[in-house]
């Protein structure tokens, strides 16, 4: 009898670690390859992270059953995703203003180089390295503010904080890919929200920077890309982006009345450029950005660029308690060599090199 109870006990036991195994086994084949991206966030100085994420972040899915057309609907579908409808993560995308700046030169052998200037407020930040399963491997940034979480959220903390900064993926505000096409998202100038009502599947202002960015080979194919879908507007505001290529096309993307305008063009701010009713419509230090940048001409290497971009940063500017903004960073991408130097809250006198195509990693610390 005892002997019946040890056996009975043995394969009870048994049973239970086939059941755990199979368990284990079938949660890593569902969560496998967020779990892989959140372990790899990591902390880089105070309000700067890094994040690597190789394999399928459902982007295909996403645009396949329509896309979403506003940041809540988004939020939906990601939570979903991520979660395989296991959980709800409680958020509220975050809106308001920034004030940016893009510009586009070449060298004196013809590289050409992209700086990028993002203007907010003291934000939390992250840089996305993405080897998508149906796509361009890219490099990114994010503001991770816009996730819009609560007040204790921290990036790199607990595996649910981890698995919730995934959604940075779905958020760029600037990024280039491994065919040297950059896109950078700008405020255009207004109050006036796009959003284009066809047939067409949905795209929001940051989905749209990510679907170039996994898409896109160059500007031309950024434009008839943008074309095949409805834009909408993110964080309640206008955008236009700011597009350029190895070949040293460059050019901005705009939506006025909900029709979508391209105009040619090395500089961009935060004031409508496109030949229409709207041309000149912004900021008063938008202008004067615009007027400082359109001056340098070339050749410009990426040293010179660096300081161009710094010239125009925000510690330039009158700053008041009701108006306040920080120039949180500032990027060199260089289309042609695939890499970048991305400088944080203006400290231009420390880089990160950022790399594509790169088997030694995609972040060096300069």
């Amino acid at each position: 009898m005892k002997k019946s109870k040890k056996t009975i006990l043995k394969w009870i036991c048994g049973g239970i670690i086939a059941l755990l195994i199979i368990l284990a086994a079938g949660g890593w084949w569902m969560f496998g390859i967020f779990i892989t991206a959140a372990n790899s966030i990591e902390k880089l100085e105070d309000g700067l992270y890094s994040m690597e994420y190789y394999g399928d972040y459902g982007f295909d899915d996403f645009l396949s059953q329509g896309g979403a057309a506003s940041d809540s609907s988004l939020a939906d579908y990601l939570i979903g995703y991520l979660s395989h409808g296991f959980y709800k993560i409680e958020s509220d995308v975050q809106t308001g203003e920034f004030g940016c700046s893009t510009i586009s030169v070449a060298d004196e052998n013809g590289t050409t180089f992209f700086g990028r200037n993002y203007d907010w407020e003291e934000c939390q930040t992250m840089i996305v390295h993405t080897r998508p399963k149906n796509g361009y491997e890219s490099v990114s940034t994010c503001c991770l503010d816009f996730l819009g979480f609560n007040e204790e959220y921290t990036p790199d903390g607990s595996m649910i904080e981890r698995m919730q900064t995934l959604a940075a993926v779905y958020v760029p505000l600037d990024g280039m890919n491994e065919k040297g096409l950059v896109v950078a998202d700008l405020m255009a100038g207004d109050k006036e929200e796009t959003h284009q009502q066809t047939d067409k599947p949905d795209l929001t202002t940051t989905t749209a920077i990510r679907l170039l960015l996994d898409r896109a080979a160059d500007a031309d194919e950024a434009i008839a890309l943008l074309e095949q879908y409805d834009m909408n507007s993110s964080i309640g505001s206008a955008h236009h982006l700011s597009i350029a290529d190895a070949g040293g096309k460059s050019v901005v993307v705009e939506y006025v009345d909900d029709e979508m305008l391209v105009t040619e063009t090395k500089v961009v701010t935060n004031h409508y450029l496109s030949d229409c009713a709207k041309q000149g419509v912004g900021s008063r230090q938008s202008h004067l950005r615009f007027d400082t940048l359109s001056t340098y001409t070339g050749p410009a290497d990426e040293m010179d660029v660096r300081d161009i971009l710094e010239s125009v940063a925000q510690k330039n500017y009158p700053q008041s308690a009701e108006h306040w903004e920080k120039t949180m960073w500032s990027i060199v991408y260089c289309p042609e060599g695939r890499c970048a130097d991305f400088y944080f809250a203006e400290n231009y006198e420390h880089s990160y090199g950022l790399m594509l195509l790169d088997k030694g990693g995609f972040l060096k610390r300069q």
